[in-house]
């Protein structure tokens, strides 16, 4: 479960919400001034959040090695008529059902 609440509320509260995240394996989303700021997880959630980062931190240096010596512009007009395809066979399959 993920509850949110004030940067005041947390601070007054952050024993309960300690025991929260730690015993229930909620999420805590911290706002201030409306806005999300933080997040207090569970430390296992936390560790495999780091590896994915990692991961995926590795698959795009691997990416932008493979593409080191493709033009800005080549590589966007790529990218455009990707999308473009796959918003056509989308629509396509939309309305087939």
């Amino acid at each position: 479960m993920i509850t949110e609440t004030t940067a005041v509320n947390f601070r007054q509260n952050l024993g309960e919400m300690l025991n929260q995240v730690q015993y229930r394996h909620d999420s805590v989303v911290i706002n201030k001034d409306g806005k999300p700021v933080a997040a207090l997880v569970d430390a296992r959630l936390f560790e495999r959040i780091r590896r994915m980062q990692d991961r995926f931190d590795a698959l795009c240096q691997r990416i932008e090695a493979g593409f080191a010596n493709v033009p800005e512009a080549t590589g966007l007009a790529e990218i455009a008529a990707a999308i473009k395809q796959d918003r056509a066979q989308v629509r396509s399959s939309a309305k087939k059902r």
